[in-house]
């Protein structure tokens, strides 16, 4: 394999103008929303001590996604998809102002930070389907897993460099910054928004209300590859997301340094953005239900041993090969998905990919904190870790057809002879 087959392939970016500005418009609106994820984090710690109070950060996002998703989503398949994503971004846009100015005006309380989180959660249970179906729309299916691998890696470097920077603007000139710095970038999001045309649902568009929903949920039931895949990231997410236990265990290994804070975050975005930029190498491979499995199986594993880890910067090491099966896992998840998906249903099924996606690491958070509340940092890791080993053993046991799922082949590649 040469050189430029292992690389990420960048042919989306050249290839399509509209799907290259919202590429730039939402990578730099990530970068405002790792910045403030780690600002939440701190300020809520700083008024409880508690890492259950930390854990319910994750809880007050994942309530809104896993209430209103699935009918935000079926509403994404009746109208303009362009229009109802730039609709939802001036929401979460509003709501990031709003933390600023709880920071700057002081006398915050945790329960009041807390409920601007859930608001903008609101607005995200409806803007991140609509994100999702955007790419589709945009790019040919032979682009699709190269596209996913592009938006991964503006995901990692946002996680990369937003919570170092987080950290030092936290222990300098304090969270408000952060805050306001997240809401500014909102505006490159409104430039990729606005360059896009106009995206309607299909010729099949949702039924409203209820019924609509049920048609969305009918679809999983009966598609064993997508309900398979989204089970295989509820057991990474639910069973092991380690986020809500970065203060405790920046307590007890870097002395609850701010500025360390932000390492734990970013030793996963290193992992990701490695594997993003080498994503050739399992992108093009022919079963990515399989490479799934295994990057689950990854992550798990990595982090039983950041949990067992005596030695903080070996710990960092752990979180890296953590990040690394991450991004793994989730673009050959998002390609499962999105390849099997009708257009017609790309909303209902996209917020059903984000309420695993999304409300899985929230809840999953939720579970960290009470378990470290009751035992150890060091336990809710390791616990965490193994069960998410046995229950991605479990599933890739038991759905032949997510193993061997065979992703689609591009035009300038014969299709392999079995297919």
């Amino acid at each position: 394999m040469g050189l430029k087959r292992t690389l990420i392939d960048v042919s989306p970016l050249r290839s399509s103008p509209p799907f290259r500005r919202l590429w730039l418009g939402q990578t730099l609106s990530g970068f405002g929303g790792q910045m403030t994820l780690v600002a939440v984090m701190f300020q809520v710690w700083q008024l409880t001590k508690s890492p259950a109070w930390t854990g319910a950060v994750g809880l007050a996002q994942a309530i809104p996604i896993v209430a209103l998703g699935l009918f935000a989503g079926s509403l994404v398949d009746r109208v303009d998809r362009r229009k109802f994503y730039l609709l939802t971004s001036s929401g979460q846009a509003v709501c990031s102002l709003l933390l600023a100015l709880q920071g700057f005006l002081g006398h915050a309380s945790a329960s009041g930070v807390l409920g601007l989180v859930a608001l903008q959660s609101c607005f995200g249970a409806g803007g991140g389907p609509a994100s999702r179906t955007l790419i589709p729309h945009l790019l040919p299916k032979h682009q699709l897993a190269a596209g996913l691998a592009l938006r991964r890696i503006a995901f990692q470097s946002a996680m990369l460099l937003g919570p170092t920077l987080a950290g030092l603007i936290v222990g300098g000139l304090g969270v408000s910054v952060c805050y306001l710095i997240d809401t500014l970038t909102f505006v490159a999001a409104f430039y990729g928004a606005f360059g896009l045309p106009q995206i309607d649902p299909g010729d099949e568009p949702a039924r409203p209300g209820l019924r609509g929903v049920l048609d969305g949920l009918a679809f999983l039931g009966r598609t064993p590859v997508i309900r398979a895949a989204l089970l295989t990231d509820l057991a990474a997410t639910v069973l092991s997301m380690p986020v809500s236990l970065f203060p405790l265990i920046n307590a007890e290994r870097f002395g609850g340094n701010p500025r360390t804070l932000g390492l734990f975050l970013t030793a996963i975005a290193v992992g990701g953005v490695a594997a993003s930029l080498f994503s050739g190498t399992f992108i093009r491979l022919p079963r990515p239900g399989l490479v799934m499995l295994g990057g689950s199986a990854t992550w798990g594993g990595a982090l039983t041993l950041f949990g067992m880890s005596p030695d903080p910067w070996v710990g960092l090491a752990f979180l890296v090969i953590a990040g690394a099966a991450d991004t793994v896992s989730v673009v050959s998840r998002s390609t499962v998905v999105q390849t099997h998906t009708p257009h017609e249903l790309l909303g209902r099924v996209s917020a059903a990919e984000q309420i695993v996606g999304q409300a899985g690491p929230d809840m999953g958070n939720m579970r960290g904190g009470i378990v470290a509340d009751v035992t150890s940092g060091a336990a809710a890791l390791v616990s965490g870790g193994l069960l998410c080993l046995g229950a991605v053993a479990v599933v890739g046991a038991t759905t032949a057809d997510l193993r061997r799922f065979s992703a689609p082949p591009s035009p300038a590649e014969p299709a392999p002879a079995n297919s």
